[in-house]
């Protein structure tokens, strides 16, 4: 196997039980929050002051 560059890389983690991650999507630079607690999670789009997703530039 080749290696491939990972397309969603994490940038920050905070938290254990109660978790947040913000996750980079390494292709579009949109960058997402996920929460989670126990079995249960969620992931939306972080977005700036004008409600547009925060882009990452690499």
């Amino acid at each position: 196997m080749t290696s491939k560059k990972d397309r969603f890389k994490v940038v920050y983690k905070q938290g254990f039980s109660l978790s947040h991650k913000i996750i980079v999507d390494t292709e579009t630079g949109v960058n997402y929050l996920y929460v989670s607690e126990g079995f249960s999670g969620g992931l939306t789009v972080l977005l700036d002051k004008e409600g547009k997703p925060v882009i990452t530039r690499n």
